[in-house]
Formats: C-alpha cells, structure tokens, sequence
C-alpha cells in the first residue's frame, strides 16, 4: 500500500518530536503508529480512515464516548463567554456551580449507599459507629489531573494534623500494587515496583500492607477462609506505628494499574473501620474507580464507606478536559482557618485550577448521568461483562478474570495450574492488544493483564464485539 506523503509525515514527526508516555521508545521507533484523526461515540478513526472500538474509553475518561454533542454544546457556550480565568484571589461562575453539583452527588451517593457485603471483622466493638455521625465531603478544592488531587489530599491530611496540634503524624500507609499517581507524593504511596523503583531515592517513606489480591495472596492464603487476613496484617502495621500515620490511602474496590486487583467483599470496609479505630484519615482515590464505572457512581458506595479524602479526576469531565477535585470535609477544611499571620493557609495551587472551560465539561458530563440514567443501564452491560468473563476464564491460558462493574482485567498465564505467569519479557500482554487492535478493538495491557473499560455508554452490541475480538486474540496468542 502506498502511503499519502501527509500521512507518511505525521508518522515521521511524532517518532521525531514526541515522547510518548509509559513507552519504551526504542520499541515505538520500530513500530507503525496508530494516530488518531476524529473520535465518534465508541470509535476512534486512524489517519487511514481506519475505526476502531475505544475499549478503554482511551485510558478510562471518555465515559460517555467522543464527539458527545451535550458536553461539546457547553464547551461551546463557555468559549462564547471565557476560557480561563485563576481561582487565585479570584471565583468563576462555572467552578462554583460544579462544586455545588459535584457536592451534592458525593453527599447523596455516600450517605444513601446500602451495606450489602458482609459486616467487617474489625471494630466489633465498635459497631454503633453509624454512617449518618460521619462527616460527609463538604468542600471541593480543584486540580487538573489524578495524581495532582492525590498530592492535594496527601498535604492536606499531613498539614491538619499540624494545625491541630498532633505532633509525629508525618507519614502514610498505602498498600502494595497501589498505584496513584506518577507526580513525586503520589509516587511515594505507590505500591508497583516497575513503575516505581527507579524513583526511589526521591521518595519519603510510607508504611505498606499487602494488597487483597486473592489471586496471588502474598500471605499464601485462599479466600473466604483467610478471613481477609491481609487486614489482620495492616492492623499490625497500625497498631505499631498509627501515631507516625496521617493517612491512609486505597484505590475502592480494584486496584487498576496494579492489575484490576478487585479486593474480596468486606475489605474496603474493614480498611475504612481501622482507620477510624487508629485515629488516621482515609483518603479513597476514586480516580480511576468514580463516576460509574464500578456500577455505582463512586465506589465507596459499595461498602458504605464515607473517606475523609476522596480524589477525583479522569471520568469527571467525560474525558473533554483535564480536571480534577479533592472534596474533604468541614472538619478538614476548618482546621486551615486561621489569622494571617498564622500561616494556616493550605499553600497549594495550580494555574489551571478550576478552569471554566473543564468545569463546564464536568457539569454537562455529571448531567448526562442523570439524564441517561446510566447506572441504571450499566446494570445489563455489567452482566454481559460478567458473562463473557467467565467464558474467557475457560480459555487454557487464562488464569484469572476480575471486574468491578465495567472495569476488568484478564490475566494471562504459562500454566493454569501452577498460576505460572509468562515471563514479562516475553510481552503476552501486549501481543494480545495488538492482535485486537488488528481486528479493530483498542486495548491495553498491564503485563500479563488485560484491562477492559469501555465508555459507559457503549452499546450493548459494540460490548459483546469488544469482548468477541477479545477472546479470539487470546486464543490466537496464546495457543496458536
């Protein structure tokens, strides 16, 4: 095929220029770039012309899919009156009416959320603490991305505990295969050795406890009967070291970067009881995991679970723009209160903080919920997830499938029996995503997992297509 000059210098220009993230480039220079032209509900279309089905919801933002004439329309109206004006000395209309709309959902979601998982094992003493006595997020300080609202949480519950007078809390606890962010603080309380290790000598140090992942148990025990032992272990780490602790911070639910690691019910809650029993906050990071892509608007609403701290980004503008929301309580927020001279100012910024364009976005997107009813209609595609995944687990060289809600992940091994995994090297993984992308579905490996996050609103026909080319790549990978 001859290729049209254009196209041809496109593809020279971004091997030329561009460094493209989470890749290692000597391998890009090797390969044909896709580069992408147009984007059309699920699909994306190449420079050739050619589409392809968005399994990713091109890296879990477009929730609602591309070209989504509702939050295009509001771009268009803000264009019409500003694109961008600082939050520094100064408000904006469409920041203020988000945070009202974006408070109001998290208030509604994490107060009305029902337990429907087995009562935690820790804090039996405890059990009169009542979900209605917490204290639900009252304030919305922005960001423009994942790890930037993490970095926000993660100063904010280290500089309470200051004003408020406690001495010593001046470290965290994360959980290992956590990943939060790629900025220096969010790093540090990241869990993922690949991405991680290189970095270490920049990094402050934080306590960890092993990840719920009943799959590959650290702790070599097998769910339900381990008990989530993997919280036993935690409360050994905090019964030891609670008084140096801030905060602790988890991924709801799964952890994605880690491998779509879902957590065993009962353990989001069981971490939510220890950090109140051992006095540290809890900040969820629903970056990835917010907005419906579990199957309730945000994962805490799962177990019942209200954080101090809950991180927002990704979905929340439907993928439009880059935003992102730290929401903290009253308790929080006053304890930055103070005279001038005190210096209790949370000292944290950014210059796109509350962009007025990305704050349209996100309120059109946070509309379109409502509008759609999408956690209603996820409900079939959460099925028609589930059913498929369990088909695919029948596959010789699958060893494991997870999900919550639309996020899943597919692991793939040497030996179904031993759960002897390929070795990195040898890239199945990514083997697998090319071979579906050959066929016309994007998707992307972590290692030997395969990550599927479709839009939300992908029909339910394009869902069995995604999952249809899923299995046959798989197939043809790993056993032809």
């Amino acid at each position: 095929m001859t290729i049209p000059k254009d196209n041809r210098r496109l593809e020279e220009l971004d091997k030329k220029y561009i460094w493209h993230p989470f890749t290692q480039m000597k391998d890009w220079l090797d390969e044909k770039p896709i580069i992408i032209t147009e984007g059309r509900d699920c699909f994306l279309k190449d420079i050739y012309g050619r589409w392809y089905l968005d399994g990713v919801s091109s890296i879990w933002v477009n929730v609602f899919g591309h070209k989504k004439e509702e939050i295009d329309n509001a771009i268009k109206k803000q264009l019409g009156k500003i694109s961008h004006s600082t939050l520094l000395g100064l408000s904006n209309v469409s920041a203020i009416e988000l945070a009202e709309k974006l408070l109001q959902i998290v208030q509604k979601s994490l107060q009305n959320s029902e337990v429907k998982t087995q009562k935690s094992k820790n804090l039996k003493e405890n059990s009169k603490l009542k979900t209605q006595n917490l204290k639900l997020p009252n304030k919305v300080f922005y960001s423009d991305n994942g790890s930037t609202a993490v970095e926000v949480a993660l100063k904010m519950a280290f500089q309470y505990w200051k004003h408020k007078g406690v001495k010593g809390k001046n470290t965290f606890i994360s959980l290992n295969n956590a990943y939060h962010g790629d900025t220096i603080g969010a790093v540090s309380v990241g869990g993922i050795e690949t991405f991680h290790k290189a970095f270490g000598p920049l990094l402050f140090k934080t306590y960890r406890a092993p990840s719920p992942y009943c799959y590959r148990c650290e702790l070599s025990r097998e769910y339900p009967h381990c008990n989530i032992t993997c919280l036993d272990k935690m409360e050994e780490i905090l019964k030891a070291h609670s008084d140096k602790i801030a905060a602790a911070i988890i991924e709801p639910l799964i952890q994605g970067a880690g491998g779509m690691i879902t957590s065993p019910p009962g353990y989001l809650k069981g971490f939510f009881d220890l950090c109140k029993k051992y006095n540290i906050l809890m900040i969820a990071d629903e970056v990835a995991t917010g907005f419906g892509k579990t199957g309730r608007m945000f994962a805490c609403e799962h177990e019942h679970v209200v954080p101090d701290l809950l991180c927002l980004s990704k979905g929340i503008t439907g993928g439009y723009m880059p935003l992102a929301a730290t929401l903290t309580t009253d308790e929080i927020y006053n304890a930055f209160l103070g005279e001038f001279k005190e210096l209790k100012t949370f000292f944290h910024g950014h210059s796109y903080t509350g962009n007025p364009l990305a704050c349209a976005a996100a309120l059109a997107c946070l509309n379109l919920f409502e509008k759609e009813n999408i956690l209603e209609t996820l409900k079939r595609k959460i099925k028609i997830s589930e059913t498929w995944l369990k088909d695919i687990l029948n596959l010789k060289h699958v060893g494991d499938v997870r999900n919550a809600g639309l996020m899943a992940g597919v692991e793939l091994v040497r030996n179904k029996k031993t759960k002897e995994p390929y070795d990195w090297t040898e890239k199945m993984g990514w083997h697998v995503t090319i071979h579906a992308r050959n066929n016309g579905v994007i998707i992307r490996p972590l290692g030997n997992v395969i990550v599927i996050m479709p839009p939300l609103s992908i029909s339910e026909q394009n869902l069995e297509q995604l999952f249809k080319v899923l299995k046959k790549s798989i197939v043809a990978v790993t056993e032809g």
